[in-house]
């Protein structure tokens, strides 16, 4: 996990929070935070140029 080759998973999040005295929410949004940023760093640009944000009539 600390590697970045892992996850978070779910059952990871149970148990890091109980560990460390925390939420299973915590690890979770941790984890999907930085799903987003490899997305982002992988593939924003491309989907900023090819996707037009919708505008409401």
């Amino acid at each position: 996990i600390v590697r970045g080759k892992r996850a978070i998973t779910a059952d990871t999040a149970l148990r890091l929070s109980r560990y460390f005295g925390t939420t299973p929410q915590f690890w979770t949004n941790l984890q999907a935070n930085y799903d987003l940023e490899l997305a982002e760093d992988a593939r924003g640009a491309e989907i900023a140029d090819r996707i037009r944000p919708h505008h409401a009539a």
